[in-house]
């Protein structure tokens, strides 16, 4: 029994499972081309408009209280210490499927395609012909977008600010695992009653110009897994495969060996 060759069987089964489980820099780092890329435009004015079936959050204030509370939807009223005022409420409005909110005293409004800012100034120009001086906040009270796939904490986010990128989506969803495909990330949007999807690749360092950089509420972001991940998930693992060969030949060794003694 040559041994040598046995040993080289041994050594050459070893590096082939350390390549296997190997993972380079190239398969997980984020804008690999950071240094040489010349960023076009940074993407500072985005606003997301309105969709159907929105909860949008408006207040209607001014210096006469008295005068704006028509406009401001209440729940009924509460006493304290002898005077009546109004309660509190959500104050949200919900844009119906032809994109229309029903406004205390202006009736029904079509908000669809507008954004925050111009429905404020669409609210403020027709509330200035019975409020002195109004003032109107507006504000999206089911911003919300959904990480799935390859990250730590899949889930859907609620998002306060109304201004949220790619990047810190998958923040609030604990980053890509190392097992996730970073040039094959779907980005689906909800686009004038379609659904759209566009791959986001974060290898390299074209999605901080991008019109897709900031996402819009109830975008989706899924994150499929690496081709490496798909087959050790779909089928039996190479590491898998090798040791178990290498337990089998070292038994066929074993036994080879054992009757090598006897028989002397």
């Amino acid at each position: 029994m040559n041994f040598s060759i046995f040993k080289w069987a041994v050594a050459a089964i070893s590096i082939l499972l350390l390549a296997d489980s190997c993972t380079t820099s190239k398969q997980i780092l984020y804008f690999q081309d950071i240094d040489t890329a010349e960023i076009d435009r940074i993407v500072t004015d985005y606003e997301p408009v309105i969709k159907r079936d929105d909860i949008l959050k408006i207040v209607v204030s001014g210096p006469d209280k008295l005068v704006v509370q028509p406009y401001n939807l209440t729940l009924g009223e509460v006493t304290t210490y002898g005077s009546t005022s109004p309660a509190n409420s959500t104050l949200e409005y919900h844009v119906d499927k032809d994109g229309y909110i029903d406004f205390p005293v202006l009736g029904r409004i079509k908000v669809l395609g507008m954004t925050r800012q111009s429905l404020v100034e669409y609210l403020t120009d027709a509330l200035k012909k019975e409020v002195y001086d109004p003032v109107v906040y507006v504000s999206f009270a089911n911003f919300k977008i959904t990480v799935l796939g390859e990250v730590k904490n899949p889930g859907t986010y609620n998002v306060t600010s109304e201004r949220i990128t790619i990047l810190q989506a998958l923040g609030m969803a604990g980053d890509l695992n190392l097992t996730a495909r970073r040039d094959g990330i779907i980005l689906i949007r909800e686009d004038n009653g379609l659904n759209t999807h566009i791959k986001i690749d974060l290898k390299t360092s074209d999605i901080l110009s991008s019109p897709y950089f900031y996402l819009q509420q109830n975008d989706v972001l899924y994150v499929p897994a690496s081709p490496t991940r798909v087959a050790t998930a779909t089928t039996t693992p190479l590491w898998s495969t090798i040791l178990s060969g290498v337990t089998t030949l070292m038994s066929v060794v074993s036994v080879i060996l054992s009757v090598i003694t006897l028989s002397k």
